[in-house]
């Protein structure tokens, strides 16, 4: 039992490390709080697997493994330090962990190896694990401190600050009150939490980028505050093990970050625009689909999806042509001249076309939707009609050739559907979106001869389109994802 006060706070308490007995065994209240920190933190990871694109039962595995190594490694981390030669004389008591003696950072460390190996062998992402498991870390570290008040240790030097702390154990140690270091790093723990919990739903770049983090946060923190304990694990005399690692462990996170500046490969929630970056790409194997509402243990602070706005699509699609010409191009496949410039046009047309191109594709998709399962597994073999001679004078014949090639871009999109063998329903849908697009350029303003240049030009192009291979959907999409991947460019 021990009378604790805090002077400054004008606090007084009496504590008992003992909790209850079972049997003859003691429960101390350091095992509960570690417990308790281990479970809001496994809470918390469970709850962000779907913001993180991580597997719960993978995950779970990658848990017990981590935590069994975790225990190991704080054991032997305390033990490889432990001043005098209790341990060498007798080996066996390596064992009795009950009587105390665990490392924080060996913990860490063995943990940390643990999760790694467990990762590798589920083919879980390491680095997104890495980034979940610091998070919980500073949850089980901010809690699991406070055993250490409960059993009157890891305290400071002697001071007069209004935090100070006041017990038997400080009077035997520094003849008075102490700094409360199991609370400075506490405090610091859930502050670095919170900071890193949002860094990561909003600003992370890449998988692995959270870990740094919280290696440089909790090392700093553990730098000053080691600094001031009055038990710490000594190393050749005079150097604190904790402050040396911490140094170390700080320095080269820092260089890693500066190595890792330009990385995107991202897994989970992150940055917006990395995010819609890696959306493009394949996906963490396991990973269930994200949704927008997730919820944590602490409530306000829960992920929200991030709404991706595609823009600067038609700039996105003309590099993906001129991407799919160049690969043409190296094949010996002939290119339909003019490739480029139905995208342009569509991005011109104006807002008063729009009815005019609506009601066309409506009479379009109509058609199609009765003669589509009937034509689909059938090669077409109808020919293009011959383009209208616009010798006469354009101005006068506007109105009579935009009925005609409105009427011909219907038996176009027809074909080009009729075309699509292998292709399901939903990628027809997708055909059709692209005649609304090449629709409106046909049905924009323009002066009569301009009109009709732009008419003849666009049924050259559906004609040459429709006398080439169809290309599969999963070529396209490659074809496109290759260009962005390589193109866009995240501010």
């Amino acid at each position: 039992m021990y009378h604790v006060e805090f002077p400054g706070l004008g606090i007084e308490v009496n504590i008992n490390p003992d909790a209850f007995s079972i049997g003859g065994y003691t429960i101390r209240w350091y095992g509960i709080l570690i417990a308790v920190g281990f479970l809001l933190a496994f809470i918390y990871a469970m709850r962000s697997c779907k913001a993180m694109k991580i597997d719960q039962n993978r995950l779970i595995d990658v848990v017990i493994v981590g935590v069994i190594l975790g225990i190991i490694g704080a054991r032997l981390y305390y033990v490889a330090f432990y001043p005098g030669s209790t341990y060498r004389d007798d080996p066996i008591k390596i064992l009795y962990i009950t009587e105390g003696g665990l490392a924080i950072y060996g913990g860490v460390i063995g943990g940390l190896l643990g999760a790694a190996i467990m990762s590798k062998i589920r083919k879980v992402s390491i680095p997104a694990v890495l980034d979940l498991a610091s998070l919980g870390f500073l949850i089980g570290q901010a809690i699991g401190r406070w055993g250490n008040f409960i059993n009157q240790e890891a305290f400071g030097t002697k001071t007069d600050n209004f935090l100070r702390m006041q017990s038997e154990a400080t009077l035997a140690e520094v003849e008075g009150a102490a700094h409360p270091c199991f609370f400075y790093e506490s405090l610091w723990c859930i502050l670095g939490f919170v900071l890193l919990h949002l860094f990561t739903r909003k600003l992370r770049r890449y998988d692995g980028q959270t870990f740094l983090l919280y290696i440089i946060w909790y090392g700093i923190g553990r730098f000053f505050i080691e600094g001031i304990r009055t038990d710490s694990l000594i190393v050749f005399s005079t150097i604190r093990v904790s402050q040396l690692l911490a140094a170390i462990s700080v320095f080269i996170a820092i260089i890693l970050l500066i190595v890792f500046r330009n990385r995107t490969k991202l897994s989970g929630c992150g940055k917006k625009e990395i995010v819609l970056l890696n959306s493009m790409s394949d996906s963490v194997p396991g990973a269930e689909e994200t949704t927008g509402e997730f919820g944590t243990i602490f409530g306000d602070l829960g992920y929200e999806e991030p709404e991706i706005k595609v823009e600067n699509a038609v700039e996105d699609v003309d590099k993906a042509l001129e991407k799919i010409a160049e690969e043409n191009a190296e094949k010996g496949a002939e290119t339909p001249e003019g490739s480029e410039t139905i995208v342009d046009e569509a991005e011109e047309s104006s807002e008063s076309d729009k009815s005019i191109s609506e009601e066309i594709i409506s009479d379009s998709a109509s058609d199609t939707a009765e003669s589509a399962e009937e034509t689909l597994s059938q090669e077409t073999t109808e020919t293009i009609p011959d383009v209208p001679d616009f010798s006469a004078d354009p101005d006068e014949n506007t109105a009579v050739k935009s009925e005609i090639i409105s009427e011909e871009l219907k038996n176009d999109s027809q074909k080009a559907i009729d075309r699509m063998t292998d292709v399901s329903s939903e990628k027809k849908e997708s055909l059709e979106e692209k005649f609304q697009k090449a629709s409106r350029t046909l049905n924009d303003e323009l002066p009569g001869e301009d009109k009709a240049e732009k008419l003849e030009s666009a049924i050259a192009e559906l004609e040459a389109a429709l006398d080439q291979p169809v290309k599969t959907v999963q070529e396209t999409e490659n074809a496109v994802e290759k260009v962005i991947s390589e193109e866009v460019k995240i501010d």
